[in-house]
């Protein structure tokens, strides 16, 4: 990366912290943190900070700030607003140099927040600190050499397998939404190792964070949610020297009046409108996506696939409807779907009854069995590879015919598969659960409908289009209307 980012280290990989406002109640802030910390199996030194003193939650606490000995390097308030700013006056006196405040009261809560934020950031600067949030529900950074979590979101997410280099992050300028992707990282299965919530970003925004976990190498793909940027030129530096290596997805907020009106009374945003962000998106080269349905889909997707897929599909199907359905969306996602090569077109007429399509989409029949599968599959892989970029397999299971053999047959063909697989499964699924692990373990992303495969592929084969742009001159700075900012 070529933009220089702050080192934030001690904010997802810390040594040692603590917890100043630390409690053994799980439904107090303090002990949320305390319960997070040891739920990620954090392996550092925690000093629980609580007047009271004692033990919490295994770890022998102390009673005031300047008794930390020796300074951590991260110190994590959750204490009530009127009491921080003196937290942070200790916590400097101590050594303590990065503060991530959770609770809010600050620049969101009127004139007297606004006060205390003023002071706050007054301190900040006399005494070189560093300040996370405030009003932000923390940090979670799953990296399986340092597993870290300082947030009251109640669940932790999958994470991704050691030397994977598939891990997804996620920024967000919203904690409930935050809350949202974890829970649907964990049922979908997704590789979420990072989650931010950035709050009102004193010091640390979102592009703060871009730049830092953009870095990891564990990170294989940053999604984003975004409804207002201070500094849109540094913004966009950060992110195109991101989306050099590796894809960017971001859904902005606040793209209708009603929704600005919306964002700028949660984040203090300013509309836009969706040319304004679909220009800036391009310019940074960020893939963009409109709604957060669309933005798991490329959690999924970048999750397997995290450079992206080129644009050519073949779609092998054994139904016709969710065929045609594929190819539409397919389409409009502007992926080509290109003919059959004719030696693969050859031994497809041979060998499938005469009533089968051999075209693009490939319609086996509903009563293709495993056999039928594996005949259109080693077809596709032994005179297609060179064709395709990506296979979007759709399997529809009749009453007829018995469906673990074809997934069985599918998860054993995927190891040797010349092209990358999606697979969608649609109908009466009595062992969904069981077919979908089996080909997801196999290394195949499944999705409910043909459909949301066609978007997922669609946003894949965005992004090496995207990335081939940050290798041209650097484009002129984005001017918005009004001198709105995103």
């Amino acid at each position: 990366m070529t933009v220089p980012a702050r080192d934030l280290s001690p904010f997802f990989a810390p040594r040692s912290i603590a917890v100043v406002g630390a409690g053994e109640r799980a439904t107090s802030s303090g002990g949320a943190i305390m319960r997070m910390l040891r739920q990620a199996g954090y392996g550092g030194r925690v000093v629980p900070v609580n007047p009271k003193g004692g033990t919490i939650f295994g770890y022998d606490s102390v009673t005031s700030i300047d008794a930390i000995d020796p300074p951590v390097d991260l110190a994590v308030i959750v204490i009530r607003p009127d009491a921080i700013l003196e937290a942070v006056r200790e916590a400097a006196d101590r050594g303590i140099r990065n503060l991530l405040i959770l609770p809010g009261g600050f620049a969101e809560a009127g004139p007297v927040g606004v006060t205390r934020n003023e002071a706050l950031l007054k301190l900040a600067a006399d005494r070189g600190l560093t300040i996370a949030g405030p009003n932000c529900a923390g940090f979670i950074h799953l990296d399986p050499a340092w597993r870290f979590a300082a947030t009251f979101l109640r669940d932790l997410p999958p994470g991704a397998a050691a030397g994977s280099g598939n891990g997804l992050a996620f920024i967000s300028q919203s904690g409930a939404l935050a809350e949202e992707f974890i829970d649907k990282a964990n049922a979908r299965g997704l590789p979420l190792m990072s989650v931010v919530s950035v709050g009102n970003a004193v010091h640390l925004g979102v592009e703060d964070y871009l730049a830092w976990l953009g870095d990891r190498p564990e990170i294989g793909a940053a999604l984003l949610y975004v409804e207002s940027i201070e500094d849109h030129e540094r913004f966009r530096r950060v992110a195109r020297a991101v989306a050099a290596i590796k894809p960017v997805i971001a859904l902005f907020g606040g793209r209708t009046e009603i929704g600005g009106r919306a964002a700028s009374a949660h984040t203090g945003a300013v509309a836009n409108d969706d040319d304004a962000i679909d220009a800036f998106c391009a310019s940074c080269g960020i893939v963009r996506v409109e709604s957060l349905r669309r933005l798991l889909l490329a959690a999924k997707a970048f999750g397997r696939f995290p450079q992206g897929l080129g644009k050519r599909a073949l779609i092998l199907s054994n139904s016709g409807g969710p065929g045609v359905l594929c190819a539409d969306q397919a389409s409009l996602e502007g992926l080509d779907l290109g003919p059959l090569p004719g030696a693969m077109a050859e031994v497809l007429r041979q060998q499938l009854p005469p009533e089968a399509s051999v075209a693009n989409p490939i319609d086996l029949l509903a009563d293709a069995r495993e056999d039928r599968f594996e005949l259109a599959f080693e077809a596709a892989m032994n005179h297609a590879a060179h064709a395709y970029d990506m296979v979007l397999m759709i399997h529809v299971v009749p009453f007829m015919v018995e469906a673990g053999p074809v997934i069985d047959r599918l998860a054993a063909l995927a190891a040797g598969a010349k092209i990358p697989l999606l697979h969608s499964m649609m109908g009466t699924l009595p062992a969904k659960a069981e077919w979908f692990a089996t080909m997801e373990r196999a290394g195949v992303p499944m999705f409910n409908d043909v459909e949301e495969m066609a978007e997922a592929a669609g946003l894949l084969a965005s992004y090496p289009a995207l990335r081939e742009s940050l290798c041209l001159a650097a484009p002129p700075p984005v001017t918005f209307r009004d001198r709105r900012r995103l």
